[in-house]
């Protein structure tokens, strides 16, 4: 049985063993040098917009970005959105609770919604091409009463999803820099506020690009290095696929069979955990999706001809951002036999602890920039999100 673990002198605490793997300077100097980075590019990019570009300074275009967009950055704007915390962490956690069958509830449980969400851009085109906001439409069709009652639970998703967001990247910082989570909590959001407020949804159109691009390199980076580079002791497929399959059958010093899959196996579908996972997904998103401003506003800035193009392609793009990345880090977490406790693993921990050891400080850097970008990326969608409730649907 394989236990490299004793190779990586791990203890019995858990594979971190309260020790981050990098100084609190890497967490600080990622939060606060890539904020600063990323303001002043997106910035820079909105004023040449408006110096050469011929785009006026109006709330229409702050909250809209002229109707314009096509379908490639609508795709990629509904990926960074969808990106969140939890995307990176949670869908490594089933993999590492359920097997395969984890990553595929949890990527196809979640693109579900974005796919149904393209009928509704449709509409929002042919029914109401002027609308800022999805409340504007609920006033218009059902009332004030309506109106009043969706503001409130359109505020409150956007209040859940910020926390979530902010809380599940501050943690992850802390666990990987030793970053004081209050701290992290509050500079993390400081970058996203600064261009968002300067160049408002057209903004968050250009940032996000940039950042869905990082997310996809060290995605990239961390599949290849697992399935297709040996010296991290499994290299290809077929040795993922050994390892999982003797630890199911054998046992490992830290993992064995899943209770409720058949034969135990990490390699099925028939999971009994992973099934009720998906259905709970599924469920659940639906909500987050369609009663979240952010996604309603990628359709009301599309051209009608790209609406439901963009959401379609950006729910195809998005599932290979969870299955990829739990399929990777997820199972070789199993695959190794790594030393993970649940709490480590409830927490999120399962990619970071993958990561630092088949990559060393390297991995940690590169998790910790994949997580900020996700977690960024998303909170300017969600800032502009609000804003245009409280501009459109409060103040006006």
């Amino acid at each position: 049985m394989l236990l490299q673990w004793l190779q990586y002198n791990c203890n019995t605490d858990g594979f971190f063993g309260g020790t981050p793997p990098l100084a609190q300077g890497y967490g600080y100097g990622i939060v606060i040098g890539f904020g600063v980075f990323f303001s002043v590019i997106t910035s820079f990019l909105v004023w040449l917009d408006y110096r050469y570009g011929g785009t006026k300074k109006t709330s229409e275009q702050f909250n809209t970005a002229g109707r314009t967009v096509k379908t490639g950055l609508i795709a990629n704007v509904i990926v960074s959105e969808w990106t969140w915390a939890a995307t990176l962490l949670q869908s490594s956690n089933v993999a590492w609770q359920y097997g395969v069958s984890g990553p595929f509830w949890y990527a196809s449980g979640a693109t579900i919604q974005i796919l149904l969400f393209g009928i509704l851009a449709v509409e929002i085109k042919r029914k109401a091409p002027n609308a800022h906001t999805m409340l504007e439409i609920v006033r218009a069709r059902w009332g004030n009463t309506a109106h009043k009652v969706f503001f409130v639970f359109a505020i409150i998703t956007n209040i859940i999803v910020c926390s979530m967001l902010i809380l599940g990247g501050a943690s992850v910082m802390g666990a990987l820099t030793g970053m004081n989570l209050y701290a992290a909590s509050m500079l993390i959001p400081v970058g996203v506020i600064m261009y968002t407020a300067h160049g408002g949804l057209k903004a968050t159109f250009m940032s996000t690009y940039l950042h869905t691009v990082v997310v996809f390199i060290a995605l990239c980076l961390f599949a290849f290095e697992i399935y297709a580079m040996p010296k991290t002791g499994l290299g290809s497929p077929a040795t993922v696929w050994e390892h999982l399959t003797d630890i199911a059958t054998l046992g490992g010093a830290f993992k064995g069979p899943v209770a409720d899959n058949k034969g135990g196996s990490y390699v099925t579908m028939f999971s009994e955990g992973g099934f009720i996972f998906g259905i709970i997904n599924i469920i659940g998103n639906f909500g987050t999706v369609f009663v979240d401003q952010a996604y309603w506003m990628g359709a009301i800035a599309s051209k009608p001809s790209s609406s439901y193009k963009g959401y379609i392609l950006g729910g195809l793009m998005w599932f290979s951002i969870p299955f990829t990345l739990a399929t990777s880090l997820g199972l070789a977490s199993v695959a190794m036999d790594l030393p993970i406790t649940k709490a480590e693993a409830g927490a999120g921990l399962v990619p970071p602890a993958t990561a630092v050891y088949i990559l060393g400080k390297g991995g940690a850097v590169w998790l910790t920039i994949m997580l900020f970008m996700a977690v960024t990326s998303t909170g300017s969608a969600e800032l502009i999100a609000v804003s245009a409730l409280f501009s459109y649907d409060f103040y006006r």
